[in-house]
């Protein structure tokens, strides 16, 4: 019964590994430590959650640039709606 355990929590810790090392590989090189360097699973958490957090911002941020610059081409008489159409597909 005690192998059994064994087995089952090794291979829990072998798919937790295999879930991180996926994280890992999906974080720019300039966030991520050398992805062929084992790093502790708590700090590639603690990237990817930074690196989600800086991707909202930038949507956020490209989205208020986007509205800004719809806003200025309504004034200039452009079809905004036409924009927004194409945008929206």
């Amino acid at each position: 019964m005690s192998s059994r355990r064994t087995r089952t929590c090794k291979n829990r810790d072998d798919e937790l590994d295999g879930l991180v090392s996926k994280l890992q590989a999906l974080l720019p090189a300039s966030s991520s430590s050398c992805n062929k360097t084992r790093v502790p699973a708590s700090k590639i958490l603690q990237e990817t959650c930074n690196y989600i957090k800086s991707l909202r911002t930038e949507g956020d941020n490209l989205g208020e640039r986007l509205s800004q610059l719809l806003d200025s081409m309504e004034n200039t008489g452009v079809d905004v709606n036409i924009l927004r159409d194409l945008l929206q597909q």
